[in-house]
């Protein structure tokens, strides 16, 4: 990086380095350089561009200026424009920026572009009538100051008109119990960067420390700004309306990828311009420019969807560790069963461990209660018991809360005569049956096949299409299916239904559980969006359908996945007083996690997974890497995987300075899991290490080389990867 001083003869700069949203790795570049308009000086690090690329236009980011650029002065292009009336990116946000771009070996760009709202990082026409950023500045003003107004149907609560004259902090709040002041009392006393992790059951009141914690930040200075970062879409709202009745002198900016264009823009630009002081959001928000950010909250740290899973795979629970770090600010992670890393950095004390062992309110924790399936009868995939229960907790008027993670009518469509199965044509998945119409639809129109990783979809056939017989049998249950035989089985239950699929239409999920929290709803069933977050009162009954799916799985993880799961759904249950039973079908009762479960010993299931980890030589004991490779056939995926391999040990032998580190180790190349994806095949390298400097050091020595090999493949790096 040039150094730029006001030193007496010092040259001035004049070109740009800007990042933009483009493969970096395959361009072999850090940066594209461009020259200064004459005699700017509104340009400087941290300025929004408009760029020439190509025949088009782009919108770039400023990483630095220079004096000198490796390529001649004919070959730079002048920058456009600098991008009117976009708040400059402050500088704590453009060092989160040149680390996430170095730890996840992308360019900058790749890392700053995507978590700009579309209609901020378009570049204007020449038709445009006036500023992109003003009207989005207008958008926000208007809905904050509408009393009960709500965003153009989204799922965004109303927020109240910023004043530093009226209270930061009011509405119901409950006197604290013990555990709560000792959390409260040890975080009031972080001055600095610390980190700290809140280990608190269901319903002990986590939430309820982290707006007391946040408050005080807000109390303290009148420009702080304080993050909260939730797992899933469906929690912003809920999560959202309470930091609203809350904090009624803020406005609350609302951050996640289901927003309406306009809607993004208009909370994206007040939060980084310090106009919203509270900002709740998905991973995304974690890349949000902030000026003023004195505390974050990650809620339910251990969730892996705060890992990115396309373009630049960040875990949003990490860069928020490494942002505290950097701006000297405290953070809090919080969840009832914390991820192994997490517990295995309070275990050795890089991270404070706060506890809250017991639910609020002296209602007790329900303990689950296995129900054998072995030699069981089912209806509906339903055990006896359970049947009964449901029927019992309906006759009390308490809800039943019935969950399967299987989204869909049936995971796969069979002719029982010939073995044929309704696979994907592009995938190495079977495409699921799904119900689009209500059942007076006609069969034929009333149901879909749909692969859930393509997206690809096609009608019902009439017959098979092997042997042509007509009796096609829908295999399995999924929600859809699961809830139209709840519908049969207890005739008069109001029964609602909650999943990406009706998640995905909007305002459809906050309609759902506004109607189970008004005691509308008798059953409900749904994936894991039912299981995270959610306070139903009168919920005494939780039924798991089919708890085997992450025993024996090849994901290593998946015993942690489902342990933490089925803690979340089992909270849902017994939230007040009344007595409340989980039940979880299993054909495998003996298993050990089952044992933890009914204790509810995090602690015990943490250090027998960790203990396992440790013999297999598993994270978090080894730190990997994942080269992912995508072709039109699985021999040429290998084949560059195999060239790759072969660089990559070349590396380790020819450089001494791996001797005297532990050193990385490069495996064979396989085929992925999922081998085919969207009609292309898939395959894999894992690079694995136990220290995180040496297998960085190769990654920065091994991957400018693989641009020379890739031809026509594509690839991707995946650093930490959460599924192998």
């Amino acid at each position: 990086m040039t150094e730029i001083s006001d030193r007496p003869g010092q040259l001035a700069p004049r070109y740009a380095r800007v990042a933009l949203d483009l493969p970096m790795a395959q361009l072999g570049a850090a940066w594209f350089d461009y020259r200064l308009p004459p005699e700017q000086t509104a340009i400087g690090p941290g300025s929004w561009v408009v760029v020439p690329w190509g025949r088009g236009r782009r919108i770039g980011l400023v990483l630095e200026l220079a004096e000198r650029s490796e390529l001649g002065p004919d070959r730079i292009r002048p920058i456009d424009a600098p991008l009117a009336d976009a708040p400059p990116a402050p500088a704590d946000w453009l060092r989160l920026v040149r680390f996430a771009a170095d730890y996840y070996h992308r360019g900058a760009g790749e890392v700053a572009l995507p978590a700009v709202p579309k209609l901020l990082r378009t570049p204007p026409s020449a038709r445009a009538r006036g500023s992109v950023f003003e009207r989005a500045r207008r958008r926000f003003d208007t809905v904050a100051t509408a009393s009960g107004a709500d965003t153009s149907g989204s799922d965004i609560p109303s927020t109240g008109e910023a004043s530093a004259s009226g209270p930061v902090f009011s509405g119901t709040t409950r006197e604290p119990s013990p555990a709560q002041r000792e959390a409260l009392a040890a975080l009031s006393s972080d001055t600095g960067f610390s980190v700290s992790l809140l280990h608190g059951v269901t319903g002990s009141g986590k939430t309820e420390v982290y707006l007391q914690w946040l408050a005080s930040f807000l109390a303290r200075d009148e420009t702080a700004q304080v993050l909260l970062l939730v797992p899933e879409i469906a929690l912003t709202p809920q999560l959202a309306g309470q930091l609203a009745s809350r904090f009624p002198g803020e406005r609350v900016a609302v951050l996640h990828s289901d927003l309406a264009d306009g809607d993004r823009a208009a909370h994206w630009l007040a939060a980084v311009e310090g106009r919203a002081r509270v900002v709740v959001g998905t991973r995304l928000a974690v890349l949000a420019p902030l000026p003023r950010l004195a505390a974050i909250v990650v809620d339910e740290e251990h969730d892996p969807s705060y890992k990115q899973q396309e373009g630049v795979r960040y875990s949003a629970r990490d860069l928020a560790i490494v942002a505290a770090s950097q701006r000297g600010i405290p953070i809090v992670l919080g969840s009832a069963t914390p991820s192994l890393e997490s517990w295995l950095s309070a275990r050795r004390e890089r991270y404070r461990l706060l506890r809250l062992p017991d639910r609020i309110g002296g209602a007790a924790l329900p303990t689950p209660q296995t129900l054998d399936l072995r030699g069981k009868t089912l209806r509906h995939d339903l055990a006896p018991a359970a049947i009964e229960a449901i029927g019992e907790a309906l006759a009390r008027a308490e809800q039943a809360l019935v969950f399967i993670n299987r989204r869909g009518y049936s995971p796969v469509l069979g002719c029982l005569q010939c073995g044929w199965l309704s696979r994907c044509q592009d995938c190495s998945a079977y495409r699921v049956m799904h119900r689009i119409g209500p059942a007076r639809t006609a069969a034929a129109n009333r149901y879909r096949l749909v692969c859930h990783h393509c997206g690809g979809e096609q009608g019902v056939p009439r017959s098979c299409p092997d042997c042509g017989d007509i009796d096609l049998q829908a295999i399995g249950r999924g929600t859809q299916r699961l809830e139209e035989g709840l519908a049969e089985l207890f005739p008069g239950a109001r029964i609602g239904r909650l999943d990406r699929d009706v998640a995905s239409r909007r305002g459809a999920a906050r309609r759902l559980l506004d109607s189970a929290h008004a005691g509308e709803l008798d059953i409900l069933v749904g994936t894991q969006m039912l299981a995270k977050g959610h306070d139903f009162r009168r919920l005494s009954l939780v039924v798991a359908v089919d708890c085997d799916g992450g025993l024996f799985a090849a994901d290593y993880r998946a015993p942690e996945r489902l342990f933490a799961t089925l803690m979340q759904v089992a909270g849902r249950a017994g939230r007040d007083a009344r007595a409340s039973r989980v039940l979880l079908q299993t054909r495998f009762p003996e298993h050990p996690l089952f044992a933890y479960l009914a204790r509810h010993d995090y602690d015990g299931f943490a250090d027998w997974q960790l203990a396992e980890r440790q013999q297999a030589g598993l994270p978090p004991w080894r730190h990997q890497a994942l080269l992912r490779a995508e072709a039109a056939t699985q021999a040429d995926a290998l084949a560059f995987l195999a060239a790759a391999r072969d660089r990559g040990q070349a590396l380790l032998d020819a450089d001494p300075a791996f001797d005297s580190q532990v050193r990385p180790a490069v495996l064979d190349p396989v085929p992925m899991t999922m081998s085919r994806l969207a009609g292309r095949e898939r395959a894999q390298l894992l690079v694995e290490s136990a220290a995180r400097p040496p297998l960085h050091r190769l990654l920065d020595l091994w991957l400018p080389g693989l641009r020379e090999i890739a031809g026509n493949v594509h690839w991707a790096l995946d650093v930490d990867p959460a599924e192998i």
